[in-house]
């Protein structure tokens, strides 16, 4: 039977699936996991949903191990016989045990057969790969997935692992006579040779060039912007080539790449979140992976890894923020997200500020790192010791502006407001024409001669704004009011 996608499913079973995912979002496992099981019971074939349910359980269950149990009895794979007799009751029974152990051989080996037999070989490869997953140097269970593969015509993925066994056992002769068995398999099926022998002399190898999976891979290679699906067999065919050499850093660099441009392109496309996240995660990995090759050596890969790092922590703070902005404050779980939020704001600044730092300490002479760590010192209220960061980084003619905006600001905040006029007024003299940041500095100098009591100056300042954008803020607001509007 064919795999269901999200847009297969049931007007019910996809809303339950939606709900699934932003309770996913929010860190809340248990739902997720009673609302992907009412909608696996009506579409068993639903691969996504399994994949978030595991993931799910994943985080529910990290550091726990139970038993494979229901209701209290125990369940044998061989003597319940509850695959034979109704594969689909079977598959609903493994799924429920794996919610409360995810890396269970028992369900798991449950979910593969009952899978199989009811004609969804790519869940029973879900539950195998869930497996190797948990025991990655069990050669036992990574033999019957790359079996598996072969019997369902993913000879690709059998040679992929078969490899991996042989580099764990290199004396498996098992192994390494099914890879290369694999192997010619998968050539063969690539090359459609059958077509070319049956062909009667009309084809030869140069018609293969011509074929579409050929014309893909050639077209994908030479563009630069990619959708999702071209990004995704471009990763499959690099992991292919760094996965039996892990050590090397251009192929390492370029899986880094292509899940950071993965991410992003799912993020355009409003792709789900879990998938994006699940892009991101890969992508942070592969950039410390290529960070602890170069020991540090390359700026710009650290730079991406922390970079990410904090990408990531922004979008757990922005599902807290949207899923408490949403809720009643009288929400039993509001209060524990509510304290997660402020914990990983703290994170955030705290963290933020201690890789500007270094960077700084790395690169003293870099006026942009300057820039960065003061922004980031203003940013947690540090103005003390954001001031002569941001003075120093006025040297750099790319962020200088910025830089004497973000030090009027700091100057504001400790209460010296004629200094503040001074660095607004500078900076809004050097842009000509009404930009955004020209708009920001008038509309701080506004607020700043206002807390000193000079109106009529304020007023020229917002009027400036107003005249070339009246939607700015509250400008329109503190403009019309002073005629009496």
């Amino acid at each position: 039977m064919p795999i269901t996608t999200e847009q297969e499913l049931s007007a019910n079973a996809r809303a339950l699936f939606l709900k699934a995912k932003h309770a996913n979002e929010i860190g809340n496992h248990g739902y997720v996991l009673q609302l992907v099981l009412t909608v696996l019971k009506e579409a068993p074939g639903f691969l996504d949903g399994r994949k978030l349910a595991r993931a799910a359980s994943l985080a529910q269950n990290k550091g726990r191990r139970n038993s494979f149990s229901l209701a209290g009895t125990t369940f044998s794979i061989t003597s319940s016989g509850s695959v034979k007799k109704d594969p689909l009751v079977a598959m609903e029974l493994a799924e429920k045990s794996l919610a409360n152990d995810p890396q269970s051989t028992q369900a798991n080996q449950l979910l593969f057969e009952a899978a199989n037999k009811a004609g969804f070989p790519e869940v029973a490869s879900f539950a195998l790969e869930t497996l190797v997953g948990a025991s990655p140097k069990d050669t036992k269970i990574m033999h019957q997935l790359a079996a598996h593969y072969s019997n369902i015509g993913e000879n690709d993925k059998a040679v992929a692992v078969y490899n991996r066994i042989v580099q764990i056992t290199p004396s498996d002769l098992d192994a390494i006579k099914k890879s290369k068995d694999a192997s010619a398999s998968a050539t063969l099926k690539k090359g459609k040779w059958e077509e070319v022998a049956q062909s009667g002399g009309n084809m030869n190898f140069r018609d293969l060039l011509g074929k579409k999976d050929e014309a893909v891979a050639l077209e994908n290679r030479a563009k630069i912007v990619r959708t999702a699906d071209q990004i995704g067999q471009q990763v499959s065919e690099v992991y292919e080539a760094w996965e039996p050499q892990q050590a090397n850093v251009d192929l390492s660099r370029r899986l880094a790449s292509l899940y950071e441009q993965w991410f992003e392109v799912t993020l355009a496309d409003n792709g789900p979140a879990e998938e994006a996240d699940g892009y991101l995660e890969n992508a942070i990995w592969f950039f410390t992976h290529t960070n602890t090759l170069l020991n540090g050596g390359d700026a710009n890969i650290a730079r991406k890894q922390s970079d990410l790092e904090f990408r990531k922590l922004d979008r757990r703070i922005k599902s807290l923020q949207d899923w408490l902005a949403n809720v009643d404050s009288s929400h039993p779980e509001a209060q524990p997200y509510a304290d997660e939020l402020d914990m990983l704001i703290k994170q955030r600044d705290g963290s933020v500020i201690e890789t500007a730092k270094k960077r700084v300490a790395d690169n003293p002479t870099d006026l942009q790192l300057r820039y960065e760590y003061g922004e980031a010192l203003k940013n947690a209220e540090q103005f003390t010791e954001a001031i002569p960061e941001l003075q120093r980084a006025q040297q750099n003619p790319n962020v200088r502006l910025k830089a004497i905006n973000l030090l009027g600001q700091c100057f504001v905040q400790k209460g010296m407001f004629d200094l503040a006029v001074t660095q607004f007024k500078k900076a809004a003299s050097e842009i000509i024409g009404m930009d955004s940041l020209k708009k920001e500095i008038l509309y701080n100098l506004g607020l700043t001669f206002d807390k000193m009591g000079k109106r009529d100056e304020a007023l020229t300042c917002f009027k400036e704004i107003y005249e070339s954008d009246y939607g700015y803020l509250d400008v329109a607001k503190r403009v019309e009011s002073s005629y009496g509007g």
